[in-house]
């Protein structure tokens, strides 16, 4: 018994030490704090842990933890719990770093984007995030949101709309979205 119990504990820290900066960057995208994005991110993998058996026998482990998340956060903003997506005073901030190939990376004003993002509502900002930072497909997202792919859809869509529409964000939205 001793033994499955820490090869199971072992499966999970893999788990989470190989997912933790995605999950981070997901999670930071969706609250736009960095404390909320550890909050979110842990109180996730302490929900996922209880139930790893379940989760690890998943086709897509990442995914379920995904949806978890996603419902976590749905959870807390339900609660309206007040968002900032850029913070007034970013000192003492661990910045994301972005991965290689990621082209919102190569916007030359992450910052703006960033306050863009704050002002979409919920289900648009985690249709874009989901979307076009996390690179999911409509069908992945649709699963991590707990809607159609339809609403995915019109969510993102709407989303991007906004986006373009706010000035200095033109060119960032065109050249890192998807048409």
């Amino acid at each position: 018994m001793g033994d499955r119990k820490q090869a199971r504990d072992e499966e999970f820290q893999s788990f989470m030490i190989g997912r933790w900066p995605r999950l981070m960057r997901t999670a930071f995208l969706l609250t736009g704090e960095q404390h909320a994005a550890e909050d979110l991110v842990q109180s996730t993998l302490e929900q996922v842990y209880v139930h790893w058996r379940k989760v690890a026998s998943a086709d897509d482990p990442e995914a379920y933890v995904r949806r978890v998340m996603i419902n976590a956060h749905a959870r807390r903003h339900r609660r309206r719990l007040k968002e900032f997506l850029a913070p007034k005073d970013d000192t003492g901030l661990v910045h994301e770093v972005p991965e290689t190939g990621d082209r919102i990376a190569q916007a030359d004003d992450r910052s703006a984007l960033l306050k863009a993002l704050v002002q979409l509502p919920v289900r648009q900002r985690e249709a874009v995030v989901l979307r076009y930072w996390e690179d999911l497909t409509e069908t992945q997202t649709a699963e991590a949101m707990g809607c159609s792919v339809g609403t995915v859809k019109s969510n993102a869509a709407k989303g991007i709309a906004k986006l373009r529409a706010l000035p200095g964000l033109v060119e960032t939205v065109t050249q890192g979205g998807r048409k």
